[in-house]
């Protein structure tokens, strides 16, 4: 390959990935989701971990089988960032230091209310007459408790994994709502391609699903509340669709300079081509119904890859299930794609593993470049009525085989986060 193989249409190094690891309620690694995803089975269930008496939604994509000693959501998201981690690592073929910068997405972690209350009755009787909450800053104030304190922050999360792994400089925390796992990937190929690193570490986790986080989502009228069957409630794009349901995840993408993994002789598993981030400033948590950010979103992912839009073959969307979000999402993609969109397969991961919130992004890249790897087109499940509104090849539970080059995946997020990547196959 000559120098100018490892640079892109603007001049900049074509950014590679190496390695991937992923979990969801699906199961643990890449082999295990891909094999359930592409078969249309579902990851929700009933919840157990936690009481849902008096819960509207009592359904969730929880990841409950790797042992976690400490089960709050600080523990769970190390824990799925770690194995994801580990897993990439392996099939990128490194090991010892990562030398090379981390980037996290990690849920905004508070602690949950019985934390609160338990430390709060550690305080004296004076503080006991104020509510609650003042009775949990007062206990925080008068005894410090740093096993408490580590439990509720997420910026921990970043430091364990840079100790482990022997990442390089200040690892990066960030939380961009549902667009944080894309985030994280986009701050990794800009830090390669503005030539500060060879190689990043790019992390998304979520464990943060508990009683609380429930409450407020619900109070959102954000989750499906069709708890029977839990497979079925996750339905996106359809007509009864009422709501997103709740999931854990975690997924790590190895990014390398192509020239730098070819040199290593890395195995190469697809190019991230363009990445595209807009704000929304309508609303804290509803997207702009005209889908203006979202367009432009998408627009400035495919400039930045140098794609026109009969470019993608197929678009992995954010897909969440709720009337308003799967709505605008249809009709920021027709804005962009035109009459071609109805030729484009076009398919949502939540309907099986529900939505992984800070991690969602990083999950649905991982499964777009095993797409474009395979040539199998994952289903959207649950697609049995659909809503004549939105005019989709949804790929109706049932995967597809079909060659894919390039991909579009969409995440767009409360408080006006959107991001857009798009991903292609090695390049000739």
């Amino acid at each position: 390959m000559t120098a100018s193989s490892f640079r892109d249409h603007l001049g900049r190094p074509i950014v590679a990935v190496t390695g991937m690891g992923v979990v969801t309620s699906l199961g643990q690694g890449l082999a295990d989701n891909w094999a359930a995803l592409t078969s249309g089975k579902s990851g929700i269930r009933k919840i157990s971990r936690f009481p849902t008496e008096g819960l509207s939604t009592k359904i969730s994509g929880m990841i409950d089988f790797i042992e976690i000693p400490a089960a709050n959501a600080v523990e769970r998201s190390y824990a799925f960032a770690r194995e994801t981690t580990i897993e990439a690592l392996a099939q990128a073929g490194l090991s010892g230091d990562f030398n090379g910068p981390l980037f996290l997405a990690a849920p905004p972690i508070e602690p949950e209310w019985t934390a609160r209350f338990d430390l709060a009755d550690r305080s004296g009787p004076a503080e006991r007459d104020n509510d609650a909450y003042d009775r949990f800053l007062a206990a925080m104030r008068q005894r410090p408790d740093p096993v408490f304190h580590e439990a509720i922050l997420f910026g921990a999360i970043s430091e364990r994994l840079a100790d482990k792994f022997g990442t390089r400089g200040l690892p990066v925390t960030l939380s961009t709502a549902c667009a944080s796992g894309a985030t994280a990937i986009q701050l990794g190929v800009e830090a390669i391609r503005q030539g500060r690193t060879d190689r990043a570490l790019t992390v998304a986790t979520d464990g943060s699903v508990s009683a609380e986080a429930l409450i407020r989502f619900s109070l959102l009228s954000a989750l499906s509340t069709q708890n029977d069957p839990p497979e079925k409630a996750s339905k996106p794009f359809s007509k009864d669709r009422d709501g997103f349901v709740i999931a854990e995840g975690a997924a790590t993408l190895v990014l390398e300079s192509l020239e730098a993994a070819v040199a290593r002789g890395a195995k190469i598993l697809g190019i991230m081509k363009g990445c595209g981030e807009k704000a929304d400033h309508f609303h804290r948590t509803r997207s702009s119904p005209d889908g203006g950010p979202a367009i432009a979103t998408i627009r400035a992912a495919l400039e930045d890859a140098g794609l026109g839009e009969d470019g993608i073959g197929y678009i992995n969307a954010h897909g969440t299930s709720t009337p308003e979000n799967d709505k605008m999402e249809y009709n920021s993609m027709k804005a962009v794609f035109g009459d071609r969109l109805a030729s484009i397969p076009v398919s949502s991961n939540k309907s099986m593993i529900g939505h992984t919130l800070t991690a969602a992004g990083a999950v649905e890249a991982v499964f777009s470049l095993q797409t474009i790897r395979t040539g199998t087109l994952p289903p959207t499940i649950n697609y049995t009525n659909p809503d004549p509104a939105i005019e989709l090849d949804v790929v109706p539970n049932a995967k597809r085989e079909a060659k894919v080059s390039a991909v579009l995946s969409n995440s767009f997020g409360f408080g006006g986060q959107n991001a857009s990547l798009v991903m292609t196959a090695e390049p000739a």
